[in-house]
């Protein structure tokens, strides 16, 4: 319903309109556009034009398709942490998500080696995707210590992925900026488009699923995407 290279294009607010409907889609077949509107915090002119940009001439048009859509799943329904893995693995099941990361496979193989970073769980991922890579014949490191010398040292011909589910992580931050001073090409993996990281990256995969924290605060939101697009951009190369 919500194709890979629309979502790319998303704003702020598509974001927001797009994730009330993942997490409403069953309840949202009984709202008019004025209670959905209400429920988002946006006007109604707002949703329509959310609904012109994904190919709806109305909203009534979209509800028969979220409807036709539900009752597909509801065939089968999936364990309810399931549900958005299984529309991130739709959306990237298509040419868009093979034409997206292609220009991620092509500086990638120009570069000597990458070094992956991250922190806290996304550091754990960076020595996984720089074993993964390693693997697949491209050498990689995975560094979780943002407080790494790097700057002491001259890099040439390296390539950089950056892990952050948050896309804010100060440390991360700072360690781009670092690397991008030695010319360094860096891409990036995050949960929002329009986090910083993902902003100043040369290149970014977004999976925009819901962030969950618990616990005070601890990210819980699934990794399994993050997973999936480095093992294919490895089994591309």
């Amino acid at each position: 319903m919500f194709s890979y290279e629309e979502i790319q294009k998303y704003g702020e607010t598509d974001i927001r309109i797009y994730k009330y409907i993942v997490s409403n889609s069953d309840k949202i077949q009984y709202m008019t556009i004025r209670e959905l509107a209400k429920e988002i915090d946006i006007s109604t002119s707002t949703f329509l034009r959310f609904c012109n940009k994904n190919g709806f001439d109305s909203f009534s048009e979209f509800k028969e398709t979220l409807k036709a859509e539900n009752a597909i799943m509801n065939t089968r329904p999936p364990l309810e942490d399931l549900q958005e893995l299984s529309l991130f693995f739709t959306r990237a099941n298509s040419s868009a998500f093979e034409e997206k990361i292609s220009y991620a496979i092509e500086i990638i193989r120009e570069t000597d080696f990458i070094i992956f970073i991250g922190m806290g769980s996304s550091g754990t991922l960076a020595k996984y995707g720089a074993r993964y890579f390693s693997n697949m014949g491209k050498f990689s490191i995975g560094l979780e210590d943002t407080y790494y010398p790097i700057d002491t040292y001259t890099y040439k011909n390296m390539g950089v992925i950056a892990l952050s589910e948050s896309g804010e992580t100060r440390e991360v931050i700072e360690m781009i900026k670092q690397f991008q001073q030695k010319k360094c090409c860096v891409l990036s993996i995050t949960n929002s488009p329009l986090s910083t990281i993902a902003k100043i990256s040369d290149w970014n995969f977004s999976y925009s699923l819901n962030p969950q924290r618990i616990n005070g605060g601890y990210n819980a939101t699934t990794q399994v995407p993050v997973l999936f697009v480095m093992e294919a951009l490895a089994k591309r190369l």
